[in-house]
């Protein structure tokens, strides 16, 4: 009787462990995959008697809990620790945010130039350039008064050019200013020796004298001086003026006459090579005009042409008749 009362419990016990696993089970299995599997038959112990349901019921809810507990607690540490990091990340990119913000500002502050030194030197440069100006204000109106007071003087007048002479033409007669009194003349120096430049000067000035008398009816002598009179004697000189202008003549003499001639035509002229009696005469390429009374009107370089010079001749000697004419 005693081992069937016994035996009718025991089944009464199992039947409620198992109706207690299966709900637990059903309840525990949508939170946790990590639940513990069914209690072991140890739980009845063999040989040492019949647990109480109440113990049985203890044991099993304290060893089912502490995984759920520790889930929960595993998940709620893990979401703090995300929470903590993304608080942590934030801060940080607030904080180098701001360390970049006061790096720029220290970096405008320490600069080689701020605000106020360029403010600085732009007062100075614009106080520079009122003080430049006004010191040339002032200077130019010192000057102003200076001129207005100023009194005009009486002109210069011409260039001492020309002046009197005694030399020999190519007829051998002597000759002097005074000759030339009363005629309009075009003086040339130069040297028979000379290659290239003489003939064309020479040339162009027989030209010029044609033109002039075609052109405005005026009569002018050409006149050529030797600065080479060691070599150009009476007849070397006529032989060398046949060959320009029939009107054309030629002077020569002795070299303290040429020399004092030249000095008072300005004319430059010196030996560039010698070598026994062939030898080049460097001197200035001038052609003077000069009016009735051998005064100079005006002087004509290299650069003219034959027209040029023909036409610069015609335009000084109308003015100098018309002024005579007023006077």
């Amino acid at each position: 009787m005693a081992t069937t009362a016994l035996s009718r419990k025991a089944n009464h016990l199992r039947h409620t462990y198992r109706c207690l696993t299966s709900r637990y089970l059903s309840h525990c299995t949508t939170t946790s995959s990590n639940l513990p599997s069914p209690l072991p038959r140890s739980v009845l112990p063999l040989g040492g008697g019949i647990q109480s349901l109440p113990q049985i019921t203890q044991r099993f809810l304290f060893s089912t809990s502490i995984p759920t507990t520790t889930t929960v607690v595993d998940s709620e540490t893990s979401k703090n620790t995300e929470e903590a990091k993304s608080d942590g990340s934030e801060k940080s990119g607030d904080s180098n945010h701001q360390d970049d913000k006061d790096n720029a500002r220290r970096t405008v502050r320490r600069g080689p130039i701020s605000w106020l030194s360029f403010l600085f030197l732009a007062a100075t440069g614009a106080g520079l350039i009122w003080y430049y100006d006004r010191m040339k204000k002032q200077r130019i109106e010192a000057i102003n008064k200076t001129s207005a007071i100023v009194k005009v003087g009486p002109s210069v007048g011409k260039p001492e050019i020309g002046g009197p002479f005694n030399l020999i033409d190519h007829d051998g007669k002597p000759v002097s200013e005074k000759d030339f009194m009363g005629k309009w003349t075009m003086i040339y120096f130069g040297f028979t020796h000379c290659p290239d430049i003489c003939p064309d000067e020479l040339q162009k000035l027989a030209a010029a004298i044609d033109k002039i008398k075609e052109k405005a009816g005026f009569d002018i002598v050409p006149v050529f001086i030797t600065v080479d009179p060691e070599r150009d004697n009476v007849e070397q000189v006529r032989e060398y003026v046949k060959e320009f202008h029939p009107k054309l003549i030629g002077l020569t003499g002795s070299l303290e006459e040429i020399k004092k001639t030249a000095r008072a035509y300005r004319i430059y002229y010196m030996k560039t090579s010698e070598e026994d009696s062939d030898y080049l005469v460097d001197h200035s390429i001038i052609t003077y005009l000069m009016d009735p009374n051998m005064e100079l009107v005006k002087f004509f370089g290299k650069n003219n042409d034959a027209d040029a010079l023909a036409d610069g001749v015609i335009k000084e000697m109308k003015q100098y008749k018309s002024i005579k004419a007023k006077a």
